[in-house]
């Protein structure tokens, strides 16, 4: 499956993205507020092997960004599937990205998770040191539903994306 925008695609994770993947989890400039993984390709293609069993259950689902010119941009992955929400987060895009790749990649991640999934709503978390992230999911029009000591937690609707998309709609289309 591929959903596709403006300027990039998201398409789901192969094992043979394990090297790319890593590129990017290992450099501090993508990484820094990620979880750390082992830099061994065989371990990253061993956990792309686990996480397909469970994309194939529909228990998540982790995609590779990438321009429409097929160079991979980034990652991001939708998981913690509730009953009413879906929760999204190990975005990452590199230099190589199209200038409204955020933009876009969020977009394309809600219609997933509201058009595929058939959910209403999301929750998400971003760590407070991140400003950059939240600023642009408060731009997107998420609100704000706790915090602990590391974290923001954020919901946000089908109706306030839409909202946003539409104020957006220049830039995406």
């Amino acid at each position: 499956m591929t959903l596709e925008s403006k300027s990039v695609r998201l398409r789901y994770v192969e094992e043979n993205d394990a090297r790319f993947i890593l590129s990017l989890r290992l450099d501090d400039r993508y990484s820094k507020y990620l979880s750390s993984v082992s830099p061994d390709v065989n371990s990253q293609k061993k956990w792309i092997r686990s996480y397909k069993e469970s994309e194939a259950k529909g228990e998540q689902f982790y995609f590779i960004i990438e321009r429409l010119d097929g160079v991979p941009c980034g990652t991001v992955r939708v998981y913690d599937l509730r009953s009413d929400s879906f929760c999204w987060g190990s975005w990452i895009l590199n230099e190589k990205k199209p200038r409204y790749a955020a933009i876009e990649t969020a977009f394309l991640v809600y219609q997933f998770g509201f058009d595929q999934l058939g959910f209403y709503k999301s929750h998400f978390d971003v760590m407070k040191k991140n400003s950059g992230v939240l600023k642009f999911h408060r731009r997107m029009g998420a609100v704000e539903t706790g915090e602990d000591d590391d974290n923001i937690y954020f919901i946000i609707t089908k109706d306030e994306v839409e909202q946003a998309k539409s104020k957006l709609e220049n830039k995406i289309r």
